[in-house]
């Protein structure tokens, strides 16, 4: 026996009651397991036994459910390909049909035919899907509101407005399809980046083949204006690289051996030899695929609740409905003039235009931040986002270049001589992977001096690290490692104050020496804090473990930071997050994703810098920038309070139009197709409003 695993995109799939039909249908397939359904990607993903089906067995299955497989990357289908539109353009035909038949004078049942067969064609598919909610899940939908007011309509005597009731709401199911098309464009787009050939480097030879042919190790080549099939290590040659299509950086990045480059980015002038480090299905554009479409599966608050709200109005609406028919019918005595207002309720107060008004603006939301760089894992988060009231920031590698280079090297007295003390330090800072710890290997390799072989390496977290050289147990960290430093004190505060970072080495108690330490602010970290800033973010704060007087530094340079917190441990800039957030609210942390991963957990929105190639940013952010650029922040909450701001809008209009409309039948004062015209024409609307999000 053994589990596989299938993922399969497939066509037909467009709301949420084809994927509860979907689910039925495979549900009681032998040998399928962990069924997920992703309705807003079309996509379906599940184990399977194959010692109880196969592969081909469940293409079949998925066939004969009326959801055909397709390719991920494969356009929308043609409209009258769609079956929902043809029922629905055979709808329409037959109405118009029947009341020319009526106008010129046709005998009564020809007509009424007509009519009756217009109202079975439009309420085949939402009939269906009508019936099967109410008997498998149990539920009153929107579908089934519509199906009662046709069926009720026609049974008295009026199967024009029966069947034009049917007409026009299968319309709407029928651009329901159109609209998840749209909102899949942005996705589309991602998949396309990649191209569909790469010439690889075979047996000495240069070999066209399909890029899902590439494996790990292949060694492939990428000439001008190329784009890149998938992720890599540049072997030979160099080039700029427009990195734009992935991470959404506006100036292309030059590239050169031992370079990585990404897929779908495009090569501008030089030739390049790439050694490809993953696969098509496991690149960083097929993360990003995936983690978007799993994100639109993600439901914000608002569509949570909207749902729960649909679940017991729908309903509602409907024994409303039997007692507005009911009770005033026995009354008054007049039954057919009460049942067909409570029609034209049923169909006035039906919620299209609310439910669906969220979930386009959201799922165009996330696609359209994700074509530009910004990845954001769910619709909450994109809620979350644009009601940030404080940033907090990483200094090294978020404000910073996050390449630290050694500037001054000062000798202490008591020290042994320099290339011993230089050999002590690269032999520590080698174990280790922080950025400083680097800079000083980097700066005694330029020296000419080799690395000393050490014993017993221990970090220290926060602080530095700890190792035996030749048997003596060294030391190389901050100041406040060492307990404060009194020798050289003069030095470190005159380097402090020109922002560099000062590292001390030696036995405890006996320092050796004083590395000096810069990190470069990048280029556009001033300009980034004020697009922040201008997206009505009320604090911008500094959290480093650096010293407080380079920090102090870094935030004069920069300016429009309103608080600097300095020489913290990771848990302490977890504790300076929860201490925001009691005070100010929502809190986005920014950082790197690996070291700030406390930080980014505890605050409302955590975002990840440079999550492109980058796995655990890309699995822990809530916010993943896929370029080193923070101005990509500023642009993701601009996103996300114009997305509030249309949704708002949305569930404004749908609400008027809803309340006008139970007036309006209430009184008796509108007629079914009015009603139904009136609610239809709200839907395109709101539709038509959450598609802006899909706009740069």
């Amino acid at each position: 026996m053994t589990i596989q695993r299938l993922d399969i995109y497939v066509a037909n799939l467009d709301c949420e009651q084809d994927a509860a039909r979907l689910r039925r249908g495979l549900e009681s397939h032998a040998g399928v397991q962990n069924l997920r359904v992703f309705p807003k990607a079309a996509k379906i993903s599940l184990d399977f036994n194959d010692d109880k089906t196969s592969r081909q067995s469940l293409h079949e299955t998925l066939k004969g459910l009326g959801f055909p497989d397709r390719k991920k990357d494969s356009p929308p289908p043609r409209i009258l390909a769609n079956p929902k539109v043809l029922t629905s353009l055979a709808s329409g035909a037959l109405l118009a049909a029947g009341w020319l038949s009526a106008k010129f004078g046709a005998p009564s049942a020809v007509p009424l035919g007509l009519y009756l067969a217009s109202l079975v064609s439009g309420a085949w598919f939402f009939g269906k899907e009508a019936l099967e909610e109410l008997v498998n899940e149990r539920q009153v939908g929107i579908e089934l509101l519509m199906l009662v007011a046709a069926i009720v309509a026609t049974a008295l005597g009026e199967p024009m407005e029966g069947a034009m009731l049917a007409f026009l709401y299968s319309i709407s199911e029928a651009a329901e399809g159109f609209t998840e098309a749209k909102t899949r464009s942005a996705i589309r787009a991602l998949m396309d980046l990649a191209p569909k050939v790469a010439v690889v480097r075979r047996d000495g030879k240069d070999v066209e083949v399909p890029v899902e042919e590439l494996i790990v190790g292949d060694v492939f080549l990428v000439r001008p204006g190329q784009s890149v099939p998938t992720d890599g290590v540049v072997l030979t040659g160099s080039s700029s690289v427009d990195q734009a299509p992935v991470t959404g950086e506006s100036v292309p990045v030059e590239k050169g051996q031992g370079d990585k480059v990404f897929a779908g980015s495009i090569n501008k002038d030089g030739a390049l030899e790439v050694k490809a480090t993953a696969a098509l299905a496991d690149n960083t554009i097929a993360r990003i695929v995936h983690a978007v479409e799993e994100a639109q599966e993600k439901k914000a608050d608002q569509q949570r609740f909207i749902e729960r709200f649909g679940r017991w109005y729908s309903p509602a609406v409907l024994l409303v409905g039997v007692l507005l028919a009911v009770v005033p019918g026995a009354v008054t005595g007049d039954w057919l003039g009460w049942l067909t207002r409570a029609t034209v309720f049923v169909v006035a107060a039906a919620p299209c235009a609310l439910v669906i008004s969220i979930p386009v603006t959201l799922v165009a939301t996330l696609g359209t931040a994700a074509r530009n760089g910004v990845l954001i894992k769910g619709g909450v988060f994109v809620e979350q986002l644009a009601l940030i009231k404080v940033v907090a920031l990483d200094k090294t590698g978020t404000l910073t270049r996050g390449a630290p280079e050694v500037t001054d090297f000062i000798e202490l007295a008591g020290a042994p001589d320099k290339a011993s003390v230089l050999a002590a330090a690269a032999g520590i800072e080698r174990q280790s992977q922080h950025p400083l710890a680097q800079a000083i290997v980097r700066y005694v390799e330029t020296q000419g001096v080799s690395a000393a072989e050490v014993e017993g390496f221990r970090s220290v977290t926060g602080a530095g690290a700890v190792a035996l050289v030749r048997g003596l147990e060294v030391h190389i960290g901050s100041v406040k490692h060492f307990g404060g430093v009194s020798e050289g004190a003069g030095e470190i505060e005159n380097l402090v104050q020109t922002g560099k970072t000062v590292v001390v080495i030696g036995p405890q108690g006996r320092p050796w020496a004083l590395f000096a330490i810069r990190d470069e602010l990048r280029a556009n970290a001033r300009a980034a804090l004020a697009a922040i800033r201008a997206t009505g973010v009320q604090r911008i704060v500094m959290l480093t473990g650096d010293n407080a007087g380079t920090a102090k530094a870094i935030g004069d340079e920069l300016g429009g930071i309103d608080e600097v917190h300095a020489g913290l441990t990771p848990e302490d800039k977890s504790a300076r997050v929860r201490d925001l957030t009691k005070t100010y609210g929502h809190v986005a942390m920014v950082g790197d994703g690996v070291n700030d991963a406390p930080a980014l957990a505890e605050a409302t929105i955590g975002v990840a810098m440079g999550a492109a190639g980058t796995d655990v940013a890309l699995e822990t952010a809530d916010v993943a920038l896929m370029a080193d650029d923070l101005e990509k922040l500023a642009y993701a909450l601009r996103l996300a309070k114009r997305s509030r701001r249309i949704t708002r809008q949305n569930l404004g209009l749908s609400a008027v139009v809803i309340m006008v409309l139970v007036v309006g039948a209430l009184a008796g004062q509108f007629t079914l197709p009015i009603a139904v015209l009136a609610h239809e024409l709200s839907e395109f609307v709101v539709v038509a409003s959450g598609l802006r999000m899909l706009r740069t």
